[in-house]
């Protein structure tokens, strides 16, 4: 989780301290990463496959 954390506070996205918490902070920024990417493959928030190889990719 905190690699995701730093992901999308690299994209921008999550302001907070990697804490390794799946908070609302973190699926606000997921969301606003799928929006932005057009991710429509996993639900809105979710970090679920798709989303992780756009975010990684």
């Amino acid at each position: 989780m905190k690699r995701l954390q730093r992901l999308l506070f690299a994209h921008g996205l999550y302001k907070g301290k990697p804490n390794g918490l799946f908070d609302s902070a973190v699926r606000k920024a997921v969301w606003e990463f799928q929006v932005d990417r057009g991710v429509d493959d996993d639900g809105r928030g979710t970090y679920g496959p798709a989303t992780r190889r756009a975010l990684e990719g």
